[in-house]
Parts: C-alpha cells; structure tokens; sequence
C-alpha cells in the first residue's frame, strides 16, 4: 500500500483529517505527561512499585469509566461528547503542577485516574464514530492511521518529553499536556459530518450499566469471529506490564534518567506506528488475514521482550522494544477494524467500550503484578515472568480464533 494512498484519504476527507490531527496532538500531550510523571515518581520515591502506580490508574480508571463511556457514545452526539470529554481534561491536565514533593504526589496520582475517565469517554466514542466518517472501502486504511496515531506521538512526544523534562523542567511538560487537549477540541468542533447514524427509535435509552456490559457480551457470544477480535487486545494485555519496566530499565539498569525512559518509549512508539502499515501490507483485511496478523503479531511481541533483559545497552535495548511494538501496534489496528465492521452502529461505542474495558482492565492487573515483581526481583526476571504470561493468554487466543477461523471465510474487505 503506497503512501500517497494514505495522503490521498487525507486530502479528500478533511473531517477525518481533523480527528486524525486531534489524536495526534492530545496523544502527544498525554506522552509528554507520562514521561514526565514517571520520572518524578521514581525521583521522588525510587520505588518501582510507584512508577507502576501510575499505569496502573491510567488503565485501571479507564476500565471502571469504559461502560459509562460507551452508553454516552451511544446514546448522545459524538461530537459533542468528544469535544467535552477534551475541554474537561484540561484542568485537571494543569493538576500535575501542584505536585512538588513526596506529600503532594497525591495529587498527579489523582489527576492520573481523572484523565484515565476522560479517555474512557473518548476513545470508545473515537473508535465508534471513525466508519461514519469514511466510505467503507476506506475503512482498513482510515483505521491504519488512526492506529498509527497512537504510536507516532508516543515516539515524538515520549521521545521529546523525556528531553523537554531535561532541558525545560517537567512542569513545561505537564502544561503542553493541557494545551494539547485544548487544541483536540478545537479541531474536532470543526468536524461537520455525522459521527452516528441516525436513530430509528429510542432503543436502549434508558439501560443500566450492566445492561449495557451484557448486550455486548451477549452479541459478542452469539459469534466466534467477534469473541476473537474483542478478546485480542486483552491477551496483549496480560503481558504489559512489561511497559512499567520500560522506565525501571531506562533509569536503573542504564542509569540514563528521564532520557532513558524517553528513548525506551519512543521505540515503542516507532513500533506501534509501524505495526499497522506492516500489518497492511503483509496480512491484508480479510477477516482471516485480520486474525492471522494477530497471532503472528503475538509471537513478535513475545519474542523480542524474551530478548530484552538481555540487552548490553540502551542502543540495543531499544531496536527491541521496537520489534516487541510492531507486534503489539498491529494487533490494537487489526483487531480494531475487525470489530467495527461486525458491529452495528447502534450499539458500536458499548462495544468498544467492552473491549477498551476488559483490555485496561487487564493491563492495570499486569502492572500491579510487574510492579511487584520488579521490587522483589532482578528486572530481568520480572521481564521473563511478564513474557511467560503472555505466551500462556496467547496460546488459549490461538486456540479461540482456530475456531473463528471457518466463521471467517474469505469474508471481509479485501485490498483493493
């Protein structure tokens, strides 16, 4: 797939042009932060355990949100919801700047978990709204973008946050966090093209949470193909707590501080930015190439993080990290696009938020675990620990998806 077809979408499409730019710009704000935090907790406490924390309530609040995110993304005008999910999430982004010693690490802890709830609203809706603003065939290359989004600021605003951090002070960093939700607003205000088709009738309106939670699980179990896309992500999740590691490698290991950390995760990010234009082109978008990339990708991630404890320096550490990424980066784009063609519309954002759900849900359990660990254990182990739990989720995946596998058929979109 050339190039110019991906500048062509965005040329021809100047709604989706302006939620792709607002993604990249709030996903390169969150990096700055994140980079930024970590190094301050590990600064202020030289706890492992404590850098984990702040994974650990990103993904752990996100979980708890997901459901009521995903009634609203249903429910209500996406567009509005998005950009109140943005203008909400800039106080609390200029938060961080209260926290200046041990005592008053609380509070980044606290604006953590109330970021996490303002993603759990957006990223459902995101995701849900993106085929309503894209022609169907252009459905797989609009989502390679969207997932490519994710890991292109990661490697800029990681890479970038950890040298602002250095060089200006971690509070510059906190505050382009805030601007960065700001100016997503903005572009997403822009948008003119409906984000949800239009309701024949009420529905769902007045359903609880857990209502919610079980129409989605009761539509996802009604078919083999849904079930292996919608538990795809939350078998990457089992393993990531590896992620907490990233900043314990970055400082302790290769003693290299906040640039460390800032280094280990922009591989990651040039990873994830790479796995679905690779993923693309290799697998294609049929549903059984969508599955075949996924545990092809499994064994990538897998296999590079077995690798990395073994690392001499931070120049070898990183080309890893990014090979483990291309894999992880994959998957989130594949098994994405393969959920929002087998759902309806009318119920796409409680899907999402089910599937954003059960993946946070799970990486705030891994990351618990990683943290442990990496204050019991020598780094290394935690590592192979983290790896070994992958390979034990992904085989169970494996033997799922085995039997999507006739479900699938030939059916999908296939490249053009």
């Amino acid at each position: 797939m050339r190039l110019s077809t991906y500048l062509s979408l965005l040329r021809e499409n100047p709604d989706f042009t302006r939620l792709y730019a607002a993604q990249l710009i709030s996903f390169a704000g969150d990096w700055f932060a994140t980079v930024a935090l970590l190094g301050l907790a590990l600064e202020l406490t030289g706890l492992a355990g404590l850098a984990a924390l702040v994974l650990v309530l990103q993904t752990g609040a996100f979980a708890v949100a997901a459901p009521i995110g995903g009634i609203l993304a249903d429910r209500i005008d996406r567009r509005r919801l998005l950009i109140a999910a943005d203008l909400a999430r800039v106080p609390v982004a200029l938060g961080f700047l209260l926290a200046r010693d041990g005592g008053t690490l609380w509070i980044a802890f606290t604006c953590v978990a109330l970021l996490a709830v303002g993603a759990a609203v957006f990223e459902p809706t995101s995701s849900a709204a993106l085929p309503n603003l894209v022609d169907r065939r252009r459905l797989p290359e609009a989502n390679v973008l969207i997932g490519s989004a994710w890991g292109t600021m990661l490697a800029v605003g990681a890479g970038l946050g950890g040298l602002v951090a250095v060089a200006l002070g971690r509070d510059v960093a906190f505050v382009v966090n805030a601007l960065s939700f700001a100016l997503s607003a903005w572009l997403i205000w822009g948008i003119r093209r409906p984000l949800q088709e239009a309701r024949e009738g009420h529905g769902h309106q007045h359903e609880g949470i857990i209502e919610a939670v079980r129409l989605a699980i009761r539509f996802a179990r009604g078919s083999r193909l849904v079930t292996s896309f919608l538990l795809s992500k939350t078998t990457f999740g089992v393993g990531t707590g590896l992620i907490a590691m990233l900043a314990v490698f970055g400082t302790d290991v290769f003693e290299a501080g906040d640039a460390g950390i800032g280094l280990l995760f922009a591989a990651r990010g040039l990873g994830a930015l790479s796995g679905p234009f690779i993923a693309r082109a290799v697998v294609g978008t049929t549903d059984r190439g969508l599955l075949l990339g996924i545990g092809l990708s499994l064994a990538v991630l897998a296999g590079a993080y077995a690798l990395f404890p073994l690392a001499p320096s931070l120049w070898v550490a990183a080309p890893l990290v990014f090979l483990a990424h291309l894999g992880g980066g994959s998957q989130w784009t594949l098994s994405t696009l393969g959920l929002q063609r087998a759902t309806p519309d009318a119920i796409r954002g409680r899907m999402f938020s089910l599937d954003y759900g059960l993946v946070t849900l799970m990486i705030a359990l891994s990351t618990i675990v990683a943290g442990q660990l990496a204050d019991a254990v020598a780094p290394s182990v935690a590592v192979w620990t983290m790896v070994g739990l992958i390979l034990l989720a992904g085989t169970g995946w494996v033997a799922l998806s085995r039997a999507a596998w006739a479900e699938a058929g030939d059916g999908g979109s296939a490249d053009e």
